[in-house]
């Protein structure tokens, strides 16, 4: 049994490929596939880069009908519909808020409230028009912009473990920026890959793919999770944050809101989708411990949790669905 390690810097984080079997060279060969798509997907829908397909479509779509490559139509339908399912807790049309708190170039900045209506007025996945009849986006704000950030990792991820499964890969974990991970199959002499959850009060907050005895002979996770042909994102306040003297503030925005996330430190979510998990983790830490259940009952196969701020501001308050967690529910 060989094991094949590759890597490469896409959508401003690292992704990293494991890969076990027993061709080395045919797995390098879908390695580098895959990343060949992630690369290609980066292209198309990086929103710093001028002549990607989404600039394009941001730049044109408030005036006119834009057709998009069929692909990119799917993945917006499929944001559209995650944005309803979860009422606006996850929206790609975030851009202007982003951009209003200064966390679009990780500056920071707290906006005045004029900025923050007219940021506001520009969001909303209802201004969101997607005609299937001939791929055409077209936008009804004219300040709307669609960032993909919060479910891009997710699809590339999705679209690579495709490929890795085509080429004939049986054995594999792909990560992008430690915050989403996608487990084929199992490793070798194991069950099913393990991936340990740091505890936000003590860590980084990133989930580490690794044996579970490596990871406590290291530090107490919050929890470790054992995925097999499923996906697990993360979801968390810290990263971009900027501090005022009022006050810190994370970099996840609540688009119902226009402000910052405050309720919640942490959220994960398991599906077998990791376009899914990347926007229902994204969701879940909206929502926080308030809207838990009314997250949690969207798939029927969810595994997820989240870490909340709790009343007195002391330890924080956890609600866990099918994974245990080393503090109880």
């Amino acid at each position: 049994m060989h094991t094949v390690a590759l890597a490469c810097h896409a959508m401003a984080t690292r992704f990293e490929f494991v890969l076990q079997g027993y061709d080395a060279v045919a797995l390098r060969a879908a390695g580098e596939e895959a990343i060949r798509e992630i690369e290609r997907l980066e292209s198309q829908l990086s929103i710093y880069r001028p002549a990607s397909e989404l600039s394009q479509l941001n730049a044109r779509a408030a005036h006119e009908a834009v057709r998009v490559e069929p692909r990119l139509f799917k993945l917006l339908q499929r944001a559209r519909n995650l944005s309803e399912e979860t009422g606006g807790a996850f929206d790609i049309t975030v851009a202007p808020l982003m951009r209003c708190w200064g966390l679009m170039h990780k500056e920071g900045r707290v906006p005045s409230p004029e900025e923050l209506a007219a940021a506001r007025a520009n969001t909303g996945w209802q201004h969101l028009e997607l005609n299937e009849s001939d791929f055409t986006v077209r936008f009804h704000a004219e300040g709307l912009m669609l960032d993909l950030g919060s479910i891009g990792k997710g699809y590339a991820l999705e679209e690579a473990a495709d490929l890795l499964r085509e080429a004939g890969v049986t054995s594999a974990l792909l990560h992008g920026g430690t915050s989403t991970v996608y487990a084929i199959g199992q490793p070798q002499e194991a069950e099913s890959w393990s991936i340990a959850l740091a505890d936000p009060k003590t860590e980084a907050g990133r989930f580490i793919a690794t044996s579970s005895e490596t990871v406590r002979a290291r530090f107490s996770p919050l929890a470790t999770v054992q995925l097999r042909d499923e996906s697990l994102s993360l979801s968390a306040v810290w990263g971009k944050s900027f501090v005022t003297p009022e006050k810190t503030y994370g970099h996840v925005i609540d688009p119902r809101l226009g402000e910052p996330v405050e309720g919640a430190l942490m959220a994960a979510c398991v599906l077998p989708s990791a376009t899914d998990t990347d926007a229902l983790s994204t969701a879940l830490l909206v929502g926080g411990i308030p809207e838990w259940e009314k997250f949690i009952s969207l798939r029927p196969t969810m595994r997820a949790l989240v870490v909340g701020r709790s009343e007195a501001g002391e330890l924080p308050e956890i609600r866990s669905l099918a994974i245990e967690t080393g503090q109880g529910d």
